[in-house]
Protein backbone atom coordinates (compact mmCIF):
# COMPACT_ATOMS: atom_id res chain seq x y z
CA UNK A 1 0.00 0.00 0.00
CA UNK A 2 1.71 3.21 -1.16
CA UNK A 3 0.69 6.91 0.70
CA UNK A 4 0.41 9.97 -1.34
CA UNK A 5 1.12 13.54 0.55
CA UNK A 6 -1.68 16.35 -1.57
CA UNK A 7 -1.21 19.75 -0.57
CA UNK A 8 -3.37 22.31 -1.63
CA UNK A 9 -6.79 23.40 -1.88
CA UNK A 10 -10.07 22.42 0.13
CA UNK A 11 -13.17 23.63 -0.08
CA UNK A 12 -17.09 23.13 0.82
CA UNK A 13 -18.62 22.45 -2.30
CA UNK A 14 -22.51 23.19 -3.26
CA UNK A 15 -23.18 21.26 -6.32
CA UNK A 16 -26.67 21.70 -7.69
CA UNK A 17 -27.90 20.49 -10.92
CA UNK A 18 -30.35 22.43 -13.08
CA UNK A 19 -31.79 22.44 -16.60
CA UNK A 20 -29.78 25.49 -17.08
CA UNK A 21 -27.92 28.07 -15.39
CA UNK A 22 -29.73 30.90 -14.03
CA UNK A 23 -29.84 34.50 -15.63
CA UNK A 24 -29.27 37.84 -14.49
CA UNK A 25 -32.02 38.35 -11.56
CA UNK A 26 -33.55 34.80 -11.94
CA UNK A 27 -33.80 32.09 -9.52
CA UNK A 28 -34.29 28.61 -10.58
CA UNK A 29 -35.05 25.32 -9.25
CA UNK A 30 -32.46 22.78 -9.11
CA UNK A 31 -33.61 18.90 -9.68
CA UNK A 32 -30.39 17.35 -7.03
CA UNK A 33 -27.92 18.91 -4.91
CA UNK A 34 -24.96 17.36 -3.28
CA UNK A 35 -22.30 18.62 -0.62
CA UNK A 36 -18.56 17.44 -0.71
CA UNK A 37 -15.42 18.79 0.11
CA UNK A 38 -13.61 20.42 -3.20
CA UNK A 39 -10.53 21.73 -4.61
CA UNK A 40 -7.53 20.14 -6.39
CA UNK A 41 -5.46 18.24 -4.05
CA UNK A 42 -8.64 17.39 -1.88
CA UNK A 43 -10.78 15.36 -4.61
CA UNK A 44 -7.24 13.65 -5.88
CA UNK A 45 -6.45 12.46 -2.12
CA UNK A 46 -10.54 11.01 -1.54
CA UNK A 47 -9.52 9.42 -5.14
CA UNK A 48 -6.18 8.10 -4.63
CA UNK A 49 -7.40 6.84 -1.16
CA UNK A 50 -10.23 5.69 -2.95
CA UNK A 51 -8.08 3.07 -5.44
CA UNK A 52 -6.62 1.58 -2.34
CA UNK A 53 -3.88 3.79 -1.10
CA UNK A 54 -2.95 6.11 2.10
CA UNK A 55 -3.80 9.55 0.85
CA UNK A 56 -2.86 12.47 3.22
CA UNK A 57 -4.27 16.07 2.94
CA UNK A 58 -2.31 18.95 3.92
CA UNK A 59 -3.44 22.19 3.73
CA UNK A 60 -5.32 25.15 5.42
CA UNK A 61 -8.84 24.60 7.62
CA UNK A 62 -8.72 25.81 10.95
CA UNK A 63 -11.81 25.84 13.29
CA UNK A 64 -14.52 27.51 11.45
CA UNK A 65 -17.57 25.00 11.49
CA UNK A 66 -17.25 24.98 7.62
CA UNK A 67 -14.18 23.21 8.55
CA UNK A 68 -15.74 20.79 10.35
CA UNK A 69 -17.86 19.69 7.22
CA UNK A 70 -15.01 19.47 5.17
CA UNK A 71 -12.70 17.39 7.78
CA UNK A 72 -16.15 15.04 8.22
CA UNK A 73 -16.43 14.30 4.49
CA UNK A 74 -12.30 13.52 3.86
CA UNK A 75 -12.47 11.53 6.86
CA UNK A 76 -15.77 9.33 5.33
CA UNK A 77 -12.89 8.72 2.41
CA UNK A 78 -10.35 7.88 4.95
CA UNK A 79 -8.30 10.74 3.98
CA UNK A 80 -5.91 11.62 6.67
CA UNK A 81 -5.60 15.41 7.37
CA UNK A 82 -2.59 17.61 8.23
CA UNK A 83 -3.91 21.66 9.33
CA UNK A 84 -1.38 23.77 8.30
CA UNK A 85 -3.12 26.44 10.24
CA UNK A 86 -5.49 24.46 13.10
CA UNK A 87 -6.12 27.62 14.82
CA UNK A 88 -7.71 29.41 12.09
CA UNK A 89 -11.03 31.36 12.97
CA UNK A 90 -12.00 32.14 9.37
CA UNK A 91 -14.16 29.75 7.26
CA UNK A 92 -12.25 28.11 4.33
CA UNK A 93 -13.27 28.62 0.88
CA UNK A 94 -17.03 28.01 -0.16
CA UNK A 95 -17.86 26.94 -3.94
CA UNK A 96 -21.39 27.12 -5.45
CA UNK A 97 -21.44 24.96 -8.83
CA UNK A 98 -24.01 24.61 -11.36
CA UNK A 99 -24.40 21.66 -13.19
CA UNK A 100 -26.50 21.87 -16.54
CA UNK A 101 -28.13 18.39 -17.07
CA UNK A 102 -28.46 18.45 -21.04
CA UNK A 103 -24.38 18.62 -21.36
CA UNK A 104 -22.82 17.87 -17.96
CA UNK A 105 -20.85 21.21 -18.35
CA UNK A 106 -19.87 22.80 -14.73
CA UNK A 107 -20.58 26.99 -13.29
CA UNK A 108 -18.24 27.46 -10.57
CA UNK A 109 -18.35 30.43 -8.14
CA UNK A 110 -15.35 30.25 -5.63
CA UNK A 111 -12.70 31.43 -3.66
CA UNK A 112 -9.46 30.19 -4.01
CA UNK A 113 -6.36 30.06 -1.37
CA UNK A 114 -4.75 33.66 -1.79
CA UNK A 115 -6.91 34.39 1.38
CA UNK A 116 -4.93 31.83 3.53
CA UNK A 117 -1.77 31.29 2.50
CA UNK A 118 0.77 29.61 5.24
CA UNK A 119 4.57 30.44 5.02
CA UNK A 120 7.30 27.78 4.67
CA UNK A 121 7.11 27.50 8.79
CA UNK A 122 3.82 25.52 8.77
CA UNK A 123 5.56 22.50 7.06
CA UNK A 124 6.89 19.52 9.39
CA UNK A 125 10.00 18.52 8.33
CA UNK A 126 8.69 14.97 9.30
CA UNK A 127 5.70 15.43 7.06
CA UNK A 128 7.22 13.16 4.07
CA UNK A 129 7.54 10.14 6.48
CA UNK A 130 6.49 6.88 4.67
CA UNK A 131 5.09 9.38 1.21
CA UNK A 132 5.47 7.44 -1.85
CA UNK A 133 4.29 10.39 -3.98
CA UNK A 134 3.91 13.95 -4.02
CA UNK A 135 0.86 15.60 -5.62
CA UNK A 136 1.25 20.03 -5.24
CA UNK A 137 -1.92 21.74 -7.25
CA UNK A 138 -0.31 25.63 -6.59
CA UNK A 139 -2.62 26.76 -4.31
CA UNK A 140 0.19 27.13 -1.45
CA UNK A 141 3.13 28.57 -2.96
CA UNK A 142 5.33 28.79 -0.03
CA UNK A 143 4.28 25.32 1.71
CA UNK A 144 4.98 24.02 -2.09
CA UNK A 145 8.01 25.35 -2.37
CA UNK A 146 9.13 23.65 1.02
CA UNK A 147 7.41 20.06 0.32
CA UNK A 148 9.12 19.99 -3.25
CA UNK A 149 12.61 20.52 -1.79
CA UNK A 150 12.26 18.31 1.30
CA UNK A 151 10.73 15.57 -1.43
CA UNK A 152 13.59 16.17 -3.42
CA UNK A 153 16.32 15.29 -0.78
CA UNK A 154 14.47 12.11 0.23
CA UNK A 155 13.60 11.47 -3.75
CA UNK A 156 10.48 11.62 -3.09
CA UNK A 157 8.32 12.31 -6.69
CA UNK A 158 6.44 15.16 -7.15
CA UNK A 159 3.28 15.66 -9.52
CA UNK A 160 2.48 19.04 -10.40
CA UNK A 161 -1.64 19.70 -10.84
CA UNK A 162 -1.31 22.38 -13.27
CA UNK A 163 -4.94 24.05 -13.14
CA UNK A 164 -4.10 27.23 -13.98
CA UNK A 165 -0.73 28.96 -13.71
CA UNK A 166 -0.01 30.98 -10.26
CA UNK A 167 2.82 33.51 -9.69
CA UNK A 168 5.48 31.97 -7.42
CA UNK A 169 4.46 28.16 -9.09
CA UNK A 170 8.34 28.93 -11.55
CA UNK A 171 10.65 28.39 -7.99
CA UNK A 172 8.59 24.76 -7.82
CA UNK A 173 8.61 23.19 -11.38
CA UNK A 174 12.47 22.67 -11.19
CA UNK A 175 11.41 19.93 -8.47
CA UNK A 176 8.93 18.24 -10.58
CA UNK A 177 8.69 14.93 -12.33
CA UNK A 178 5.33 14.87 -13.99
CA UNK A 179 3.17 17.88 -14.80
CA UNK A 180 -0.57 17.63 -15.25
CA UNK A 181 -2.00 20.13 -17.03
CA UNK A 182 -4.87 22.29 -18.32
CA UNK A 183 -5.28 23.27 -21.96
CA UNK A 184 -6.39 26.57 -19.15
CA UNK A 185 -2.80 26.90 -17.87
CA UNK A 186 -0.40 29.46 -19.00
CA UNK A 187 3.09 30.08 -17.97
CA UNK A 188 4.47 33.42 -19.10
CA UNK A 189 4.14 34.42 -22.60
CA UNK A 190 2.60 31.17 -23.50
CA UNK A 191 -0.37 31.47 -25.51
CA UNK A 192 -0.55 27.58 -26.70
CA UNK A 193 0.71 24.08 -25.97
CA UNK A 194 3.70 24.27 -28.02
CA UNK A 195 4.86 26.94 -25.95
CA UNK A 196 3.58 25.47 -22.28
CA UNK A 197 5.99 22.13 -23.41
CA UNK A 198 8.59 24.49 -24.12
CA UNK A 199 8.68 26.81 -21.08
CA UNK A 200 8.00 23.48 -18.75
CA UNK A 201 10.58 21.29 -20.52
CA UNK A 202 13.15 24.43 -20.12
CA UNK A 203 12.21 23.77 -16.46
CA UNK A 204 13.49 20.48 -16.31
CA UNK A 205 10.53 18.79 -16.25
CA UNK A 206 10.77 15.16 -18.09
CA UNK A 207 6.89 14.52 -18.28
CA UNK A 208 4.54 16.98 -19.18
CA UNK A 209 0.64 16.19 -20.27
CA UNK A 210 -1.84 18.50 -21.35
CA UNK A 211 -5.77 17.72 -20.27
CA UNK A 212 -8.30 19.23 -23.01
CA UNK A 213 -11.55 18.06 -21.21
CA UNK A 214 -13.32 15.29 -24.25
CA UNK A 215 -10.60 15.69 -26.61
CA UNK A 216 -7.08 13.96 -26.86
CA UNK A 217 -4.32 14.76 -23.92
CA UNK A 218 -1.07 15.88 -25.54
CA UNK A 219 2.00 14.78 -23.90
CA UNK A 220 5.82 15.13 -23.93
CA UNK A 221 7.81 12.53 -22.36
CA UNK A 222 11.76 12.92 -22.22
CA UNK A 223 11.63 14.50 -25.67
CA UNK A 224 8.93 12.33 -27.45
CA UNK A 225 5.41 13.66 -28.55
CA UNK A 226 2.02 11.73 -28.51
CA UNK A 227 -1.78 11.74 -28.07
CA UNK A 228 -3.99 9.61 -25.67
CA UNK A 229 -7.31 9.23 -26.67
CA UNK A 230 -10.49 9.88 -24.62
CA UNK A 231 -13.16 7.42 -23.98
CA UNK A 232 -16.22 9.00 -25.55
CA UNK A 233 -19.12 8.99 -22.96
CA UNK A 234 -22.77 10.37 -22.17
CA UNK A 235 -21.75 12.95 -20.13
CA UNK A 236 -23.67 13.62 -16.97
CA UNK A 237 -21.47 15.72 -14.81
CA UNK A 238 -17.84 17.30 -16.10
CA UNK A 239 -16.76 18.83 -11.86
CA UNK A 240 -13.71 17.08 -10.85
CA UNK A 241 -13.17 15.45 -13.71
CA UNK A 242 -9.36 17.06 -13.24
CA UNK A 243 -9.32 16.30 -10.10
CA UNK A 244 -10.32 12.88 -10.21
CA UNK A 245 -7.83 12.43 -12.74
CA UNK A 246 -5.09 13.67 -11.03
CA UNK A 247 -5.70 11.35 -8.19
CA UNK A 248 -5.80 8.16 -10.28
CA UNK A 249 -2.67 9.67 -12.36
CA UNK A 250 -1.16 9.17 -8.61
CA UNK A 251 -1.98 5.66 -8.69
CA UNK A 252 -0.93 4.14 -11.31
CA UNK A 253 2.38 6.34 -11.87
CA UNK A 254 4.01 4.57 -9.14
CA UNK A 255 2.95 1.21 -11.16
CA UNK A 256 3.10 2.42 -14.59
CA UNK A 257 4.53 4.23 -17.35
CA UNK A 258 3.96 7.48 -18.34
CA UNK A 259 1.62 6.95 -21.35
CA UNK A 260 -0.59 3.79 -19.84
CA UNK A 261 -0.68 5.80 -16.76
CA UNK A 262 -2.21 8.56 -18.76
CA UNK A 263 -4.24 6.10 -20.49
CA UNK A 264 -5.81 4.23 -17.49
CA UNK A 265 -6.21 7.77 -15.01
CA UNK A 266 -8.15 9.26 -18.30
CA UNK A 267 -10.87 5.51 -17.97
CA UNK A 268 -11.14 6.68 -14.21
CA UNK A 269 -11.91 10.56 -14.70
CA UNK A 270 -14.22 9.62 -17.95
CA UNK A 271 -16.49 7.43 -15.56
CA UNK A 272 -16.84 9.97 -13.13
CA UNK A 273 -18.32 12.17 -15.24
CA UNK A 274 -21.20 9.35 -16.04
CA UNK A 275 -22.43 10.74 -12.49
CA UNK A 276 -23.52 13.40 -10.93
CA UNK A 277 -21.68 15.18 -8.38
CA UNK A 278 -17.76 14.22 -7.47
CA UNK A 279 -18.29 11.07 -5.25
CA UNK A 280 -21.00 9.38 -7.07
CA UNK A 281 -18.63 7.21 -9.05
CA UNK A 282 -17.43 5.78 -6.45
CA UNK A 283 -20.62 5.12 -4.76
CA UNK A 284 -22.19 3.15 -7.64
CA UNK A 285 -18.93 1.69 -8.18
Amino acid sequence: MKTGLFLGLATLDLIYLTGKPPGENQKVVASDCTIAAGGPAANAAVTFSYLGNVAIWAGVLGTHAIAQLIRADLAEYNVKIIDLEPGRSHSPPVSSIIVTEATGDRAVVSINATKSQVDRQAINQDILTSVSIVLLDGHQIAASKEIAQLAKSKNIPIVLDGGSWKPGLEEILPFIEWAVCSENFHPPNCDNSEQVFAYLSAAGIPNIAITRGEKSISYLSNGSYGSIEIPQIQVTDTLGAGDIFHGAFCHYILQNNFTDTLTAATKIASHSCKNFGTRGWMNKG
